[in-house]
C-alpha cells in the first residue's frame, strides 16, 4: 500500500469555522448566468490602452455598486428586531498564495468598494497578491495581521467559535472583521460549465463560477457568447425574496452592459 501523509496549512482551520457558522445561516441560493462577452472585450481594450484593471477588479466594482443600489441585501441584523444597513460596501475576497510549497486562500477586504475606481480596486488586489506572507499561520493579507490572529487559530475550535460569536455580535464588529459581503472566484479556476455553491458566514456571498462559450440569444439572434455562471447567496433572515431577486436582476443587467467600462 502506497500513500503520502502531509500537513494541511494552518490557515485551513478558518475554513472549518466558516463551515460551522455558515451552516447555521438560512441562505437562499440563486444560480444565474450573465453574458460577459462585451465586458471581456472592453477590458481587453482598456488594458491595451494602458489602464491597469482586470476582470476580477471590474466585477468587484460592479458588485459593490449594485449592492450600494440595493443596500438591504448587505444589511446585518441587530438586537430588538433592528437592522444596520451600511452606506459603503466592504467586500471580502480570497486571494490564493503559495506558502511553503502549498497554495492557500488568504483573505483581504476591499473597503468601500462602491466608492473606488476599478483601478483602485485592482491596485489593492495586486497589493494583496504581493503582501508578505511569513508562514501558513498568516490568515489575512491586509489590516490587523498580528500575533493575536495567529494565537486565535491555534485555539481548539470550540473556543474559536466563542470568539467568533463575540466578533459577530454587532454589525459594527462584523463589518470591521469580515466586511459586509463576500466575493469568491474559486469556480473560475477551470473552463468547465458549472456553478459553485460556497459556504459563507456573510449574509451576502457572490460565487463566481466558470466562464464558458455557449449558444446564447443576443439581439434577437443565437450567437456563441461568453457566459459567466454566478451563485448568489442571501440570508433569508435578513432579506426577503423580492429584494433578493431585484438585486440579482440588477447585477446581471450591470454585468451584461459592461458597467464602468
Amino acid at each position: 500500500m502506497s500513500f503520502t501523509t502531509k500537513e494541511y496549512p494552518s490557515s485551513r482551520v478558518a475554513t472549518f469555522d466558516v463551515g460551522v457558522i455558515g451552516g447555521k445561516k438560512h441562505h437562499v441560493i440563486g444560480l444565474v448566468e450573465a453574458d460577459v462577452t462585451l465586458a471581456r472585450q472592453r477590458i481587453r481594450e482598456c488594458i491595451r490602452s494602458g489602464r491597469k484593471i482586470s476582470f476580477n477588479s471590474w466585477i468587484v466594482k460592479v458588485i459593490g455598486d449594485t449592492i450600494a443600489e440595493n443596500r438591504s441585501v448587505h444589511a446585518i441584523n441587530f438586537k430588538r428586531r433592528r437592522q444596520v444597513v451600511f452606506d459603503d460596501v466592504d467586500v471580502s475576497i480570497p486571494v490564493e498564495r503559495e506558502v511553503g510549497g502549498m497554495k492557500v486562500p488568504l483573505v483581504g477586504v476591499i473597503r468601500s468598494a462602491n466608492t473606488k475606481s476599478i483601478e483602485d480596486i485592482h491596485e489593492e488586489i495586486e497589493k494583496m497578491k504581493g503582501a508578505t506572507v511569513d508562514s501558513t499561520k498568516d490568515y489575512v493579507l491586509t489590516e490587523n495581521k498580528n500575533r493575536l490572529s495567529k494565537f486565535f487559530f491555534s485555539m481548539p475550535q470550540w473556543l474559536r467559535l466563542i470568539v467568533w460569536k463575540l466578533i459577530l455580535r454587532t454589525p459594527f464588529s462584523t463589518r470591521q472583521s469580515i466586511g459586509t459581503a463576500m466575493v469568491t472566484n474559486a469556480g473560475m479556476a477551470g473552463d468547465f460549465s458549472g456553478w459553485i455553491i460556497p459556504r459563507s458566514i456573510h449574509n451576502l456571498c457572490i460565487g463566481l463560477g466558470s466562464i464558458c462559450r455557449k449558444p446564447w440569444v443576443h439581439a434577437g439572434k443565437v450567437e456563441i457568447r461568453s457566459i459567466l455562471n454566478l451563485t448568489i447567496l442571501v440570508d433569508h433572515d435578513v432579506v426577503d425574496g423580492v429584494s433578493a431577486a431585484k438585486f440579482a436582476l440588477d447585477l446581471v443587467r450591470e454585468i451584461e452592459r459592461a458597467a464602468e467600462l
